[in-house]
């Protein structure tokens, strides 16, 4: 029952999922970049805080890995249209 639910939230037309199947022309670096730094800063900040906050740590730390992930995308689709277009 429960993963049947799961599932259908993550196969949903506006799910997660959307997050990663975005085309790379579309993604902002300003956006990721600051989407990266900004889990970065707050993951530091759980640990800094008393008592520590991992469950904030854990969500920024996806964040921040979101962020970079999407960067990487975003540097090497941007790369590889470059280099289609020199050899043109």
């Amino acid at each position: 029952m429960a993963a049947s639910k799961l599932q259908a939230l993550w196969n949903h037309p506006a799910g997660p999922k959307t997050n990663f199947s975005k085309p790379p022309e579309k993604l902002s670096y300003p956006q990721q970049i600051a989407v990266t730094a900004t889990g970065l800063i707050w993951s530091r900040y759980s640990t800094v805080i008393t008592p520590k906050n991992w469950n904030l740590f854990s969500v920024n730390v996806a964040m921040a890995g979101t962020g970079i992930y999407q960067l990487s995308r975003k540097l090497r689709h941007d790369y590889s249209s470059e280099a289609a277009a020199a050899k043109e």
